[in-house]
Formats: C-alpha cells, structure tokens, sequence
C-alpha cells in the first residue's frame, strides 16, 4: 500500500482544528486546559488551526501555542477582523469572508478536530465536524476535552440518541471524549474511521 493510499489516520497528526469557547468560563480549569493542550500540540511539532481571535479561550490557546515553540494559524471572518479581534502574534492568518467559510477552510487545513469548553459556536463545530465524517464526506478523528466533566451532559445526549434510535454506538463512539490533552491526541492519531452506515433498520439503504 503506498502512502497515497493509506487512512488519514495512518499518517502523523501534522494540523489540528481547535474549536473553543471566546470566553473564559467560570472556572480557571479551563483555561489550564486551553494552555496544556497548547503546549502539547506544540510539543508533538502539531500546527493549531482555530478562529483566530484573542478573546476567551481561544486567545489562551494560541499564546500558550506560541509560547512553547508552536505554529498556530487563524481564520478568521471578516467580521471579527474589522472589529480588531485577530491575535496579534500568529504565525499566519486568513481572513474570510463569514462563519460558513471559516468552518471550511479550518477543515481543510486539518487532520483532525479537538473541542475546549465553549458555547454555542463550539458545540455547532464540533458537531458539524463529526457528522462530516459520519457521512464520509471526510475521515477525520473529532474528539473533545472534557474538562470539569464539560462533556459528560453530550456524552449522555449522544447516548440518549442510540437508545431513541436515532444513531448507532459506533457513530455516538466516534466522538473521542478524555480530559487528559496527551491522551485524546493519542486517540485521535490512532482512530480509524467506521464502516458502519448510519441507517437504521431501512432496508435497501
């Protein structure tokens, strides 16, 4: 099998996709948790891709990036640019035109998806990365942080669906959840994506 041919996951994580929240939440613990995983993903020679900003969580990933040696990249909307939002200290940037492109062009840059505590915002990317590649449009690992059990209310949500019927145990599986930074990118660099199809009892589907 040449290297062309192999799994997405096969390969070293080269570009991680961080989605976070652009607050700082109530607790210090998530910020800690912004800088480890900063500091991990620079340690492993991992580029950071996220929105770009300086505020919140995000703000504390990138410096905490930079800060141990890391290259970290921002796309951000044009929006967020005009109001003075982009970190000032990036290794690079883009600036595109609205939210829908970001969430794009962050996908494209790569190989895999990691979630901090966030809101709104957050919780929508994480879930569109992962339907992406339930549907197989890519076969990228997604996963998230789960700092202070943040991710313990999804997690039982995602568990509430298989037993409602809605999705199956590999697709609520595929969302790697661990509140140890080094551990999730373990996982994420080790996933292999599932073979399963997301129907559920149609015939012929």
């Amino acid at each position: 099998m040449s290297a062309g041919d192999r799994p997405a996951s096969a390969a070293p994580l080269r570009s991680v996709a961080v989605f976070c929240g652009s607050n700082f939440g109530s607790s210090p613990a998530y910020a800690d948790a912004a800088t480890a995983l900063g500091q991990a993903l620079a340690r492993r020679g991992i580029r950071l891709i996220y929105g770009g900003t300086n505020k919140g969580l995000m703000g504390v990933l990138a410096d905490a990036t930079l800060a141990a040696g890391g290259a970290a990249v921002g796309i951000i909307n044009r929006r967020l640019y005009a109001r003075g939002h982009l970190h000032p200290a990036l290794t690079a940037h883009e600036v595109v035109e609205h939210m829908r492109a970001r969430k794009a062009r962050m996908a494209e840059l790569a190989d895999a998806f990691v979630a901090l505590p966030g809101g709104l915002g957050t919780l929508e990317e994480l879930f569109e990365a992962a339907t992406l590649t339930q549907l197989g449009d890519q076969t990228k690992a997604c996963g998230a942080l789960n700092v202070l059990g943040f991710y313990d209310p999804m997690r039982a949500m995602l568990t509430h669906a298989v037993s409602a019927g809605f999705l199956k145990p590999e697709h609520r599986d595929m969302v790697l959840i661990d509140d140890a930074p080094d551990r999730l990118l373990d996982a994420l660099q080790a996933w292999q994506p599932t073979q399963v199809s997301k129907w559920i009892n149609q015939p012929g589907a």
